[in-house]
């Protein structure tokens, strides 16, 4: 956490404004005469409902619980810009972006009506997180980092059928960094033939984004390419250095060092016409993508799935990734030392009974995590400018599966071959509902 989150709430509403500017330029309309009391009224409701530091909550509060002014003029302007940072009508319009008072400026696919309450009803009585396709009125899932299809294969094949029985929508969507003109990235890319056979599937609207950063998804929604939220939003097998290593735990200097001494000393070149990474690693010089050890870390993964899914899935998660996950997904402080790498000496010191419990959870076996330890409340404080902006503050139910496969649930390829990856620690499963 922070020390000031009144500061962080101040910069990640400025942060989503400028990231948002459709939303930014309609937002005009809300402060206009007869519309304005209306807006001030449903920022109101929008602030009780939601969970803030109480350093930002109750200044909030107290500003909006005042009587329902009739024009901007009328509001407390120094303790409206003590709170956002912004001059009046600045303020009111950004706080209407941060709490999706505005709809984006082009939505051509339907988001189903979800609460986050009845989603995680739902899921605690579903082994199989995404049988909440089957209860919904738009049954919708991005997947990111989508590889080579064959999750978005083996979804549309379980549920095409049946879901075109019910009179409500189908939608499948994939993005994937790969440059699908590279000659880097082999088997990961896109496989053509099951990208043919997707897009030709009646029971699905199915579209793929290759060549496309997660992270700046922007000029999609502009187009109306994007839903603004999906049924589910899940990425299997993270991406390992990307999610490896979280910045606002571990220092640059320190994540280098650890690339270094663990992947090797690396540097950009180029593969032909094409920029690439060179790694030297065991005597052999490897080629990857120029972006393959760019280092994002699991809580900007994290605020990315809870913006984009009433309902967020991780599968195949590697144990690297998955402790330096979870420590994110916990309260306690204690969990996110600073420059300390997680490994098997000091993972049972740092996370303790949580070490215990989940490392002994037997293949195929789940277990409720805040039964376990507190679950995070604020991710606001992250130090990180894509965290929780704007979203979720944090997840209100996560499930913690052990094993790559499960009866019944799509998986990804990557997920089937770690059955032959025998010196492979097993990896995880993990279903969130964010609040």
């Amino acid at each position: 956490m922070s020390l000031d989150p009144l500061a962080d709430f101040r910069r990640v509403v400025s942060i989503r404004a400028r990231q948002s500017p459709g939303q930014w330029e309609a937002s005009k309309k809300l402060m206009e005469g007869t519309i304005f009391p209306s807006t001030f009224t449903r920022l109101a409701e929008a602030i009780q409902d939601t969970d803030l530091p109480v350093s930002v909550k109750e200044p909030l509060l107290r500003l909006f619980e005042r009587p329902v002014p009739k024009r901007v003029q009328d509001i407390d302007g120094e303790c409206l810009k003590s709170v956002t940072g912004l001059p009046p009508a600045k303020a009111l319009r950004a706080l209407a972006v941060f709490f999706e008072l505005v709809p984006p400026a082009t939505v051509r696919w339907p988001v189903p009506h979800l609460s986050s309450e009845e989603v995680e009803e739902a899921v605690r009585q579903l082994d199989n997180p995404f049988d909440l396709l089957r209860r919904t009125e738009v049954a919708s899932v991005l997947e990111i980092g989508a590889g080579d299809l064959s999750f978005a294969e083996e979804l549309v094949d379980l549920y095409g059928s049946d879901l075109t029985k019910q009179p409500h929508p189908f939608i499948v969507h994939c993005l994937d960094r790969l440059d699908p003109r590279s000659q880097l990235g082999g088997p990961l890319h896109a496989n053509r033939e099951r990208l043919q056979k997707l897009q030709q599937r009646a029971e699905v609207s199915f579209s793929f984004f290759g060549n496309q950063d997660m992270f700046t998804l922007g000029d999609l929604d502009k187009q109306g390419l994007l839903a603004p939220r999906y049924t589910i939003a899940t990425c299997w097998a993270p991406a390992t250095p990307t999610f490896a290593y979280e910045p606002t735990r571990l220092s640059e200097a320190f994540i280098r060092k650890e690339l270094e001494s663990t992947k090797g000393v690396f540097h950009q070149t180029r593969f032909g016409k094409e920029p690439a990474l060179e790694v030297q690693h065991a005597g052999r010089a490897l080629l990857f993508p120029p972006w393959k050890f760019e280092i994002v870390g699991p809580l900007a993964l994290l605020s990315l799935l809870a913006r984009r899914g009433f309902l967020c899935v991780l599968g195949a998660v590697d144990a690297q990734v998955f402790w330096e996950l979870l420590a994110q997904l916990l309260e306690e402080p204690r969990y996110r030392p600073l420059d300390q790498p997680f490994t098997p000496v000091n993972l049972p010191t740092i996370f303790d009974e949580v070490y215990h419990v989940l490392a002994g959870l037997p293949i195929g076996e789940s277990i409720d995590l805040a039964g376990v330890a507190a679950l995070r409340r604020h991710y606001l404080g992250s130090g990180s400018s894509s965290a929780m902006d704007g979203g979720a503050g944090h997840f209100r139910y996560v499930r913690i599966s052990r094993g790559a496969t499960f009866t019944g649930i799509p998986a990804s390829s990557t997920a089937r071959k770690f059955s032959f990856m025998t010196e492979e620690v097993p990896p995880w499963f993990i279903t969130l509902v964010p609040a």
